[in-house]
């Protein structure tokens, strides 16, 4: 949030201006998009609520995981006959459909 605020003065501040805002206890926050997933770990998580609207505001350390595609494992299974657990682990390690098909057909 802001830096050098107390969270319950914040929240005094909020409730004068018409919002209403709580402190979510989470432990992992994770945003998953089509081209990776973002975490955020050690997450300090607002919920607020203004004018019927609710919003998140999200802080912690984050780490950004490159996804892998369904289809991509399964074209690896369908190539090699690797079972789809190793089709998913030499693409995480390869990060390439083409070889992570020469390794696994090694």
């Amino acid at each position: 949030m802001l830096p050098n605020i107390d969270p319950k003065q914040m929240e005094k501040i909020a409730k004068k201006m018409g919002m209403q805002m709580e402190s979510v206890p989470a432990t992992e926050v994770i945003i998953k998009t089509e081209e990776k997933d973002i975490v955020i770990k050690n997450p300090q998580v607002s919920k607020i609520k203004m004018k019927g609207q609710e919003t998140f505001q999200i802080s912690g350390d984050i780490l950004e995981k490159e996804g892998v595609k369904e289809e991509d494992i399964e074209l690896i299974v369908q190539k090699t006959g690797v079972p789809k657990e190793k089709a998913e682990e030499l693409l995480k390690e390869t990060g390439d459909i083409a070889l992570a098909i020469k390794k696994a057909q090694k």
